[in-house]
């Protein structure tokens, strides 16, 4: 006999996990995408010859997507190919001072040593903390539904929560092994989009520093949204249907069931519905007041993670100076954070990223050119108009220049730019927010919205708004979670 039918909401890699999952276990899925291309924020998009991913550019964790696509008799290099970035990043401290973070674990403690004695083996100490942190994190904790505090009751697991640091501040655990303002930054710059100050920030996500620094940073050829692609192509293996260009706009109920999902192209009948767009958009847009989980107010008081402002340019002549990540840390941090996260404001003079994968891959620019992705970390639910990106960009185009000693402006022969509008018109982002909930304490676990909604028996979430939280990996192991509570509700 079949099984029930599936109605995924959204292409994103949460919403193509969990269709995936669920079709593997003999479930008829079809994946219902308001954009009219797959990925969400993973999209990309392609003009005068530059392609540009629009969202997520650092492929870190690269066990949790052979973990992935293993569960499915697969591997990774059957859908992509990917290479190890060596320098991992460029930091980029003032003109005359930067520095190329090495892949060779040697070479790094060695950089350390050079910039604080003795800290080569303090970085070795913090490592192998933060490798059990890690292995514990990645493995165990975060494939939690976080239904019940039960699921946290073994012995084990209670040991390894106080071993992880669950409850002291990053900030106090980078600052027992580094001195050195730099290294400093250097430790704590892998947490800033977890969405909260390193202080407000638990310990346990070292973890980041481990898959930073150990496991190291990679890229698919061709871009991240091959990821995306590869994760399609597993789908329609699996019988999953795709269907973009088909906005969710109300669901149909009865009782305490979800029976139809009304989309701008028609009516589509499902038995289980699992949703991985915006979890505040399904609560306020999609459903009555008496059916949602949490009220307006609950969403106010959420801690956000930040927005971003982004820029994606072609540059019609290489760049020097530039590798493939780079974190321009030539401004004090703190104003720029409190203005994120404290008093949530359009900062002064912000700290930036620049994403240049023409450097790594000819594919993505033309001949001779560079394709040039810039982000600045921004409060949510900012005003953005075009006054201010014009603003920014003006700021951004003269550091980038005077840091890096050449002219890049009047070489620029593509533009776009991006952020809070677009956020909210492309994904019904809450806020216009670009990585979902922060990380802290607070909304930790059972803390964050629940995967499932306790009004409809047949309604789930999924994505960096619930469990296990913001990010690519965390995104996927998402999609896996719910699709496990999904066979466990309705086997």
């Amino acid at each position: 006999m079949a099984k029930n039918t599936v109605l995924v909401i959204g292409s994103g890699f949460a919403g193509l996990s969990a269709a995936t999952s669920l079709a593997d276990k003999g479930y008829q899925v079809k994946i219902l995408e308001k954009n009219p291309t797959i990925g969400g924020r993973a999209r990309k998009f392609s003009a005068s010859g530059f392609s540009f991913d629009m969202g997520p550019s650092w492929y870190w964790m690269p066990d949790v997507f052979e973990n992935y696509f293993q569960k499915f008799g697969k591997n990774v290099s059957d859908y992509y190919e990917l290479e190890r970035l060596d320098p991992s990043y460029k930091v980029v401290y003032s003109k005359d001072d930067h520095a190329d973070i090495p892949a060779n674990m040697g070479e790094l403690e060695s950089l350390f040593d050079s910039i604080e004695p003795g800290s080569g083996i303090q970085l070795r100490k913090f490592l192998k903390q933060a490798a059990y942190k890690y292995q514990v994190g990645i493995n165990d904790l975060v494939y939690k539904p976080g239904r019940s505090l039960t699921e946290f009751a073994s012995p084990k697991l209670l040991i390894d929560v106080i071993r992880m640091d669950v409850f002291q501040s990053m900030a106090k655990h980078v600052r027992k092994f580094f001195k050195h303002e730099k290294l400093i930054q250097l430790m704590e710059f892998p947490v800033l989009f977890l969405g909260a100050l390193p202080e407000n920030t638990p310990a346990l996500y070292s973890l980041m520093n481990y898959a930073d620094m150990s496991l190291g940073t990679w890229y698919p050829k061709g871009g991240m949204h091959k990821i995306v692609e590869g994760m399609a192509r597993l789908a329609q293996e699996k019988g999953v249907e795709i269907l973009t260009d088909h906005e969710v706009k109300c669901m149909s109920t009865q009782g305490r069931n979800i029976t139809a999902l009304e989309t701008d192209k028609g009516s589509y009948k499902g038995d289980i519905i699992v949703a991985g767009a915006d979890y505040h958009h399904i609560e306020s847009t999609l459903l009555a007041k008496k059916g949602r989980n949490y009220s307006e107010k609950y969403w106010d008081k959420r801690v956000m993670a930040p927005s971003s402002l982004i820029y994606y340019l072609g540059i019609n002549k290489r760049l020097k100076g530039l590798e493939h990540h780079n974190l321009f840390f030539d401004t004090d941090f703190a104003p720029h954070a409190h203005n994120i996260y404290t008093d949530q404001k359009w900062p002064e003079n912000p700290l930036f990223y620049v994403s240049m994968t023409s450097k790594t891959d000819p594919t993505v620019a033309p001949e001779g050119c560079e394709n040039v992705f810039i982000l600045i970390p921004v409060a949510p639910g900012l005003e953005d108009t075009e006054e201010i990106r014009a603003h920014y960009f003006d700021l951004v185009m003269d550091r980038m220049e005077q840091l890096t000693g050449q002219a890049i402006k009047e070489h620029i022969i593509y533009k776009r730019s991006y952020a809070h509008k677009d956020f909210i018109n492309d994904y019904h982002a809450f806020k216009g927010n670009a990585y979902g909930l922060a990380n802290t304490l607070k909304q930790t676990a059972i803390l964050k919205p629940s995967l499932k909604n306790k009004h409809f028996k047949n309604l789930y979430y999924t994505g960096q708004l619930t469990v296990p939280g913001p990010g690519v990996p965390p995104s996927l192991i998402s999609g896996q979670v719910v699709a496990r509570e999904v066979a466990k509700d309705f086997g």
